[in-house]
């Protein structure tokens, strides 16, 4: 696999990339031949390239005169990307509000590859501030926003994650017994938000909620992070109420949101 030395790029990933957006500017779509005349390679080459692009469907091709087009999972994947910024201004007011509200930090979240991946984040107003960044992943099962997710899966898909991914322990209260942690999640469930109790990091306390998306679905989750010290008693059951709250007003911004660009 060839690598540039100088920019540290792969050249068949450039070249892959390449052949893309040349296809995205043919509305009638590309030869074989056509591939290899533009980008200047062997057809062999060329169809090596196109060819993978297509087993993943980045590419697709006619049956009739063997053109290539865009593919499907580019859609898919735009789609993806357009949830995302949607759920990110939906979720915007509420996050800064919460934030605001008891200065702690407030995060925003997904499941990806069966990790949490942090969408949008609003720092604490204070000087001490949780470190985190947003696209930063973390482990399901031991933070809030990664149990308000699990909890809402099948059985079957809890232990397939948990098969896959394993329950490693961050610290010593980090849930790593998989009939307890599915116990946690059916309570989760039940009481509509969860809690990491210092089981990311110690002295840390986190309060998640679920968010539903357009078709009823947990597909993102809001939790707000501070420290154990500061988060308890009455502030804590507070907190949860309202940060249950924020989620819901971020479900129905979702929706309106999704209306309102039909």
């Amino acid at each position: 696999m060839a690598r540039d030395k100088n920019s540290g790029k792969i050249q068949s990933v450039d070249r892959a990339l390449n052949i893309l957006e040349i296809i995205s500017d043919a509305e009638d779509g590309m030869t074989l031949a056509q591939l290899s005349e533009e980008v200047g390679l062997p057809k062999s080459t060329v169809h090596g390239l196109v060819s993978t692009l297509r087993d993943h469907k980045f590419v697709s091709q006619a049956d009739d005169d063997g053109r290539y087009r865009m593919g499907i999972m580019l859609f898919e994947l735009g789609t993806k990307l357009a949830r995302s910024w949607d759920i990110r201004d939906a979720a915007k007011p509420a996050m800064r509000w919460l934030s605001k509200e008891f200065g702690e930090t407030v995060h925003l979240g997904c499941e990806d590859n069966g990790e949490v991946l942090y969408l949008d984040k609003i720092a604490a107003d204070s000087l001490i501030s949780i470190v985190s960044e947003i696209g930063a992943r973390l482990p399901m099962h031991c933070s809030a926003i990664g149990k308000a997710l699990l909890a809402h899966k099948s059985e079957s898909e809890i232990k397939r994650h948990i098969g896959n991914l394993g329950l490693a322990p961050l610290t010593g209260r980090t849930i790593t017994n998989p009939d307890e942690l599915i116990k946690e999640l059916e309570k989760v469930r039940l009481q509509g938000f969860a809690l990491d109790d210092g089981e990311i990091m110690e002295g840390l306390r986190c309060v998640g909620a679920p968010i539903y998306d357009t078709d009823g679905l947990v597909r993102y989750a809001i939790s707000v992070s501070g420290q154990v010290k500061d988060i308890y008693g009455k502030r804590l059951e507070r907190l949860i109420v309202e940060t249950q709250r924020a989620a819901r007003e971020i479900t129905y911004a979702l929706r309106k949101s999704r209306v309102q660009t039909k």
